[in-house]
């Protein structure tokens, strides 16, 4: 009887955790992505991201959170914090990066790792 009863038991949670992991799905964001022009940006889980970004040939390195609401991203830099739309077309990701002098920079980062 017991023999039955853990059986059906671990039956049950073999297949409520098959569910719950099969709905779940990575966001498309983490990881690495690059251009051919140095600009780097890595999305961490933990929603934080680090970035090295030329804008009119003077490279920065920016570092802290970001948050992302449908198609616009917030990011948070030492020098105040930036929103700009983003999208994901394949494999690329197109956004506008702005400096804090204002001035802008049109990036296509393509993810280069996870």
């Amino acid at each position: 009887m017991n023999k039955k009863l853990i059986l059906k038991i671990t039956l049950a949670l073999t297949l409520c955790m098959g569910f719950f992991s099969s709905c779940y799905a990575p966001n498309p964001l983490y990881g690495k992505w690059a251009d051919n022009n140095g600009n780097t940006i890595t999305f961490n889980p933990d929603l934080t991201y680090s970035a090295t970004i030329s804008v009119n040939g003077i490279s920065k390195s920016y570092s802290g959170d970001y948050a992302s609401i449908e198609n616009v991203m917030v990011f948070t830099r030492e020098d105040g914090s930036i929103n700009t739309e983003w999208d994901i077309r394949g494999s690329i990701m197109y956004l506008t990066w702005t400096d804090s002098n204002g001035q802008s920079e049109h990036l296509s980062l393509y993810h280069i790792a996870k």
